[in-house]
């Protein structure tokens, strides 16, 4: 299969996109691929890495997956600049790395939540095929409080399908959600679906969220499941388009805990017993 590199890549991007729209700055240094939008002057930034490792899994699926996600991310860009947020009805969660910007680039700071020590929750204006996060200059205009913001994602994220898909592995089951709906990760925080999932589970409920459009729910019934479920996270990781955290974590009485830390715990209560 045919591999190539970050400028190979964002010379495929350009060939698809008119140019005459956008302008492209390649950073080297840190490969990533910035589009500026000449009409609306807003723009948007690419991490090359995820979609090169996606690009050598499926070849032009991935170019037409990441073109896809930017003309539906401008067109969002330009209805918002034509109409306003009056056409907006669903403000969802949306799950980041910590590591994520708080702020826009014109410094506008984003409305968010603690998670856990991996994760933050952001909040988005639904747009139809994409969406906008939203930050506190936008808050006199959507005439909403930030607990008002917070209350609503929580019901709608409560609203979303949770159709999953069933894989077993070594002896371990892993359930999978993935509707490429923007919000697959989101779902980590529907509590309902998470206590319906638990009473399914025979071993260890571990829950992960390598990149926004997926959900891995394992039921890890042997030591070998851990180590299946750390490659395989590592794997979506790498692929994803927007990567969260390569870091799986144990659910347990409605409490995320990273699994780095039961293990340790594990440790020592084996030390104690001795």
């Amino acid at each position: 299969m045919k591999q190539i590199k970050s400028e190979q890549l964002v010379s495929l991007l350009k060939q698809q996109l008119n140019e005459e729209k956008f302008d492209f700055e390649f950073d080297k240094k840190h490969d990533k691929l910035r589009l500026n939008h000449k009409k609306i002057g807003k723009g948007m930034e690419l991490s090359l890495p995820g979609i090169l490792a996606k690009y050598n899994d499926k070849q032009g699926a991935a170019i037409d997956e990441v073109i896809y996600t930017i003309e539906q991310t401008f067109n969002a860009m330009e209805q918002e600049m034509e109409q306003g947020f009056q056409a907006i009805s669903q403000i969802y969660p949306v799950i980041r790395a910590t590591s994520y910007p708080q702020a826009s680039k014109e410094g506008h700071v984003f409305v968010t939540t603690e998670h856990t020590a991996e994760t933050r929750i952001f909040y988005a204006l639904d747009l139809g095929k994409t969406y906008r996060f939203i930050d506190e200059s936008m808050l006199e205009t959507l005439q909403l409080t930030v607990e008002q913001i917070r209350e609503m994602a929580r019901f709608s994220v409560k609203q979303l399908p949770t159709v999953y898909k069933k894989d077993e592995v070594a002896g371990n089951i892993f359930y999978f959600v993935n509707a490429n709906d923007g919000y697959d990760a989101s779902r980590i925080l529907n509590e309902s679906f998470l206590k319906d999932m638990q009473t399914k589970i025979e071993g260890d409920m571990t829950l992960s969220v390598p990149h926004q459009d997926v959900l891995i729910v394992g039921d890890i019934r042997n030591e070998t499941g851990y180590d299946v479920l750390a490659q395989m996270t590592m794997h979506f990781f790498a692929v994803g388009i927007v990567p969260i955290t390569s870091l799986s974590f144990i659910y347990e009485d409605g409490e995320l805990e990273p699994i780095f830390i039961l293990a340790k715990n594990r440790v020592k209560k084996e030390q104690e017993k001795q």
